[in-house]
This record gives structure tokens, sequence and C-alpha cells, in this order.
């Protein structure tokens, strides 16, 4: 064959000249003691090596991503991916896969040390840069109005800061400033951190917090807030909050600025970065229980809001029942039916989500009753059980609060749920045996609770005595008990009123800390008072002490404001408009009792118990109407309830009530004036600090107060209620 000379094969069937390996692979294939050619035994040799040499049948680039690769080796074809994406086609035999995970933390790793070197180099070049800072006091001096109407200041005390006014002499040098860029972690999700040697500065968005101001935070929110929602842990850090949770840190951050008096511009710069983090956190699936814990604390202090359509709260409370279930919170020993991942039971886990499942259910149903709807609670084994074991124990100011709301429940579900009636209301014959024996369940209650000797215990019962008695007003006229219906609601309106005016604990008083569905129940009682004194039941009750109590009650929501222009503030304005359109008469002795009519009724019934404060705007507008009343004169000067001069209300006054020691006092009335209780020590306030509201640029003016009924407000001119400070006595520039 051309001259090539081959090896022979000899009679035992080994060739002359290859070694053992090839003659046992010739002897496997038969040919040991076939007469076939060398050229065969050759091709059988090459197709053994190709065997024992894996074939590279996909591309570098798709073998990092595990794709399937069409790569044709002979003739070379670039595959179709790396044509399409313009990458190099290539094949190597010693290519492997680098792994995401390795990869990034390698680069944690760089960035690490990077920081260090820079920390390192910054603490040598700090102390030239930073130039001396003048005294808290003085920075105050020097915090003027104009500055605080604007988004990018720095606080008097250094709270938080934006990246627009960031430098070398303020807390970070500049190689922090690059060394804040490095952080993978950067965005609004809260996990950022600013470095100024070995301090962390939380950061959110372009709201960065010092630690002291941490810790004072989170001090105001155990101090004054946590009474009224005990279910944190305080001996927990805020860093270990951080952890586990930056929306539950953000959150309490937040709760504690609503009255920062250091800072009160904090709250607002929190307001929009905390919201959007809340929705970015809700997209994450899955949840941790802990953003739970931030959701009832966002539906019980919500932010300051200027129109109910622009207010979550009712939405978020549906969401966090709904993510509570979800989790499992509602079988905290059966957390493993509700994961893929294997579950095991910690003892102060469980009891933890015990607490948190209660904490629920308590918020939703005081959300569905301050807001008028049906309630999104579920009382099940785990709240109701008897059983021995400790970890389905609840703290006692848990479970009392547990069992005034499933009272609520009750009392909703018995008397606005009724399927057979378009608005869900029970019969009139069922109303009366109905009350009775909710009244009886509220005595027994009542006595069961008394024990415990907790103001704010006390409180929630009272609120849910008037959200029993707020029935009446969907009563039969003519029915022998009306009057006395009448009387138990005038007299629960008052007793929730003066324990909500006079509410103090070892702290001192605390109403301005009160959640928001106190506020709720406080509008509804003014609006009570409202309605029985402008009706024949006025013959019935002392007016020097209702008008008064009005009043007060007015200044009281007032003082739970923690915002020029929110709801709160706004409302208490409509309350003093609605008294003097209202008219409200002084009864006539007479000889016998008052005819009873009609004028209780309501023409807004679908809110529930809520139904009468919808039905009293509704019925506000419609008399301003009928009277011909000048709104634009009278809303010019809306805290002087039963002036009727119109010249009074001209805006060449309003200056002169805004500059008021006293505003909202009625000059013709002493007994309208505003009640003591609401000074600044009231408030929890220490003399000599501004007022914890905050500048009435915190939100765009939009004067719809009621939203869901803002058919019934069209037309209104603009309320000035950005010139009326939050407290009582307060100068307006207090507020600037």
């Amino acid at each position: 064959m051309g001259g090539v000379s081959h090896p022979s094969v000899s009679a035992t069937g080994g060739p002359d000249i290859v070694g053992p390996a090839r003659k046992r692979n010739v002897a496997m294939a038969g040919l040991d003691s076939s007469p076939g050619s060398v050229d065969d035994v050759e091709d059988i040799e090459l197709r053994e090596e190709k065997k024992r040499q894996p074939v590279k049948r996909a591309c570098n680039e798709c073998r990092q991503q595990k794709l399937r690769c069409d790569v044709v080796q002979d003739p070379w074809m670039d595959c179709s991916r790396c044509r399409r994406l313009k990458l190099d086609c290539k094949i190597e035999s010693n290519f492997k896969r680098v792994g995401k995970r390795s990869r990034n933390a390698e680069m944690e790793r760089e960035i690490i040390e990077l920081r260090k070197q820079i920390a390192a180099s910054a603490a040598i070049s700090m102390p030239q840069q930073q130039p001396q800072q003048p005294p808290p006091s003085l920075q105050s001096a020097q915090h003027t109005p104009k500055q605080e109407s604007s988004s990018h200041v720095v606080s008097p005390a250094g709270v938080y800061h934006t990246p627009s006014v960031m430098s070398s002499d303020q807390y970070m040098g500049s190689h922090e400033a690059v060394a804040s860029l490095l952080d993978l972690r950067s965005g609004f999700d809260g996990s950022n951190y600013m470095r100024n040697g070995t301090h962390h500065f939380k950061r959110i968005e372009d709201v960065v917090v010092v630690p002291e101001r941490v810790t004072e935070l989170f001090d105001l929110f155990f101090t004054f807030y946590h009474p009224f929602l005990p279910f944190l842990e305080r001996g927990q850090s805020p860093d270990d909050y951080y952890n586990v949770s930056p929306l539950l840190f953000w959150t309490i951050i937040s709760v504690g600025a609503r009255r920062y008096q250091t800072d009160t511009h904090l709250l607002n710069s929190l307001a929009g970065p905390v919201s959007r983090l809340v929705w970015s956190t809700l997209a994450d699936i899955p949840q941790s229980y802990h953003v739970v814990k931030a959701l009832c604390l966002l539906c019980t202090w919500p932010f300051p809001a200027s129109s109910t359509s622009t207010d979550p709260t009712f939405m978020l409370c549906g969401m966090m029942m709904q993510v509570s279930m979800q989790l499992g919170l509602h079988r905290p020993s059966y957390t493993q039916d509700f994961s893929k991942f294997r579950v095991e039971l910690i003892e102060e886990e469980l009891r933890d989500k015990v607490r948190t499942w209660a904490i629920c259910n308590i918020v939703a149903q005081r959300v569905a009753t301050g807001y008028g709807q049906p309630p999104s609670t579920l009382y099940d084994w785990t709240l109701s059980s008897e059983s021995l074991d400790p970890n389905f124990k609840l703290p006692e100011g848990i479970r009392a609060r547990l069992e005034i709301e499933k009272f609520c429940d009750k009392l909703t579900r018995a008397l606005y749920t009724n399927r057979r009636d378009p608005v869900g209301l029970c019969s009139d014959q069922e109303r009366s045996t109905l009350i009775s024996f909710l009244s009886r369940d509220y005595d027994e209650l009542e006595s069961q609770l008394k024990p415990q000797n907790d103001c704010i215990t006390d409180l929630y019962l009272r609120a849910a005595k008037l959200h029993l008695h707020l029935s009446v007003f969907f009563d039969d006229t003519t029915g022998k008990d009306y009057r006395d219906r009448l009387l138990s609601l005038y007299a629960a309106t008052r007793t929730f009123l003066d324990a909500a005016m006079n509410l103090e604990t070892d702290v001192g008083p605390v109403l301005s800390y009160t959640p928001y569905y106190i506020y709720q129940m406080m509008v509804a009682g003014g609006c009570t008072l409202l309605k029985l004194c402008t009706s024949f039941f006025a013959a019935h009750i002392n007016m020097e002490y209702t008008k008064n109590l009005f009043n007060r009650t007015i200044w009281a929501i007032r003082g739970v404001s923690v915002s020029s222009n929110d709801l709160p503030e706004r409302l208490a304005e409509v309350l003093a408009q609605m008294w003097r359109l209202g008219s409200a008469p002084t009864p006539k002795p007479s000889t016998g009792s008052p005819e009873v009519d009609d004028s209780l009724m309501l023409k807004v019934r679908c809110r529930m118990s809520m139904s009468l404060l919808f039905d009293s705007v509704w019925r506000w507008r419609e008399d301003a109407r009928t009277k011909g009343r000048n709104l634009e004169a009278y809303l010019k000067n809306p805290t002087n309830p039963d002036s009727n001069d119109e010249s009074s209300a001209s805006s060449s006054v309003a200056p002169a009530h805004a500059s008021n020691t006293n505003p909202g006092v009625a000059r013709g009335d002493p007994s309208l004036a505003p009640a003591p209780l609401l000074t600044q020590a009231s408030l929890g306030v220490q003399s000599g600090n501004s007022v914890g509201g905050l500048p009435s640029g915190f939100m765009e003016p939009n004067y719809e107060v009621f939203d869901p009924l803002n058919w019934l407000l069209d037309g209104l001119v603009d309320l000035p209620y950005s010139s009326y400070s939050t407290l009582s006595g307060m100068e307006a520039q207090g507020i600037a």
C-alpha cells in the first residue's frame, strides 16, 4: 500500500509492535483470530480513542448559561445564539463555568477591602475637611421658614440629608461618597448604608438618618406609641429590626417621627420613600411575617393625608390579612403546610407569630369600624383557644383588647350584615332585641376588664360602646324606647370624649399619640353632639355643657393632627362650619316633653355606625345651599361657630384670627372658648419646643374633605386651613 509498511499480526493474535493495551482492544473486537487488514484495526483504534475523549457539543457562552447550542464544528459555524447576540463563539477544552454566587461573593470581598482602605484614608483626612459645627441651638436659630419649605435642606440637628447638599464639610467626606457608590445594594429598598469611619448612616432613597437619631426615634416610638399596640420587643436593637425587615425598621422610624420636635421635616421626607418601599416589598414574593408587623403599624398610624381617596389604609389592611394567611399565621403550628421549604418551629417564633396574628385582627377590626366597612377579620381557634400550650397564650394587654374587638365584630355582624336588606341593616323588630343582648355582653366585658385598670384599654372599651349606640340613628322614631336609646347614645358619647381628652399614662397626656381609629371615633362623637343639639332631643341635655364639650372636641381633633391641612385639621374646621350653619337652638322650657320628630334619621345609611359622619357632611352642604349662605365668606373664618355676622368673615379679618393667641374663640359665646386641656404640656410636648406639626407644604392642596362624598362638596372654595395652628394658643409662625 504505497510502500508503507504495517505491523503484522502474529499467530497468537498479538501485533508485533503494539502494546498490551492495544492487544486487549483488538482481542475484544474479535480480531485476535481474524485475518482482517491492518487498516481496519487502526479505524477501530481511532474510534475507541474518540470514545475516551468527550466531544465538545456547546460553545463557551452557551455552556455558561446552560443553554442548548447548535454550533457546527466541521466545518465551523457559529451557533445561532452567538450570531444573534454578536458574541465570540468558541469552544475551549479547559473552559469552566463561573457560578454567579461565587462571582458576587468575590466582588463583595473586593468592595469590603476597598472600603477598609477608603475608611482608613478618610479617617486621616476628615479632621481637616470638617469645619467646626455651631451648637444645635444656634443651628435652630439659623433655620429660617424659607429653608423649611424646601425638601433639600439639612435639618437643624442633622437628622437627615439629601445627596444634593452632601459635601465634604458635612457628615461624609468625598472618600465616603465614593464608597457609597460602590454599594451593590443601593436603591430605595432601604438596604443601603453610608459610612463615616465606624458610624453607619441608615438611608432610604435620599433620606439619611444618623445612628443617634435612630435610637432617639425608636425610644419615642416605644415610649409614646407602642403602648397603644404592644406587640413588638423593646429589648431588640434597631439593627435587629433592620436585619429582619427594612420595611419594619423604617415604619418604626416613621411613626416615631410623627411628633419629632428636633426635626419636623423628617415625617414629610419619609412619607414618599417609605410608601414606595411598602409597595416594592409587597411585590416581592414570598413575604416575611415581619412585613405584616410593618403593615399593622401603617394601618394604625398612617401617613398624613388630605384626601380619603389617597389614603391607602383600608387597602393595606386587606393586604395585611391576606399576606398573614398566605404565610400561615392563622395556623402557626402548621407553618410547614404553607411553605415549600422545611420549617423548624421555634417556641419564641411561634409565640411571636401568635401575637402578630392577634394584632392583625385587632387592627383590621378597628380599620373596618373607623371606615364604616365590613371587617376582614378571622377569629379562629388560634385566637379563641383555651389550650394549655403556653405558646398560644396572649399577653394580658393584647388579650383584653382582642376581646373588645371581638365584641365590635359581633356587633357589626349582628346589626349591619342582614342579607335580606339592601343596605345590610337588621329589621326594626330585631334591632331592639339585639341591642339588649349586646348591651348585656358589653356590661359583662366591662366587668371582666375593669380589674386591669388600664386607661388605654378603657378608652378602646368606651369606643366600642359608642360604636354600639350609634345604631340608634337607624331606629324607628315611633319605638317606645327611642328616647332611652338616645340618652344611652348621649352618655356613651360623653364618656368616650371625656376619656379621650383626659387620656394620661405614666408618661403624661398622650392624646396626640393615639391611633387613627381614636381620631375617627372622636369625629363621630362630635357629629353626634351636633346632631343631638340641633334636634328635639336638645331639651333633654345640658346645652351649655354640651356646647363646651363640642368645642373641646374640635380642639382635641386639632391636637391629633400631625400636619397642616391633613384630615384631622380639616375635619375640625368642618365640624365648626356645621355648628355655625346648623343654628343650634336653645331649648325653651316646657311643661311636657317635646314631640319626637324624624330629624335624627339618616339619608346616608351604607357606612354602618360611621354613616352619621357622612350624613352630617351631606346635610351641611344641602342646608347651606337652601339658606343661600355665602359659603366663600363663611369659609374664610371657619372657627367662629356661632357668628352670624357676615362682615366678620371677610378676608380683611382673617389675618387677625391667624395671629390671635387663641384662634377660634367665639367672641359672642364664652362657653365655646377652647378648653385648656390641649396645652403643649398636655400633648406631651416639652416647653420651648415647636409644635409637633409639619409645614403647610406637606402635600398639594386638595380640599375634597371626603372623597367618597366629593359629589357632595363640589363647588366649595379652598378652605384656608393652612393659616390655623394645629394647637390652641399657637402662633401661626410656630408651624412655619
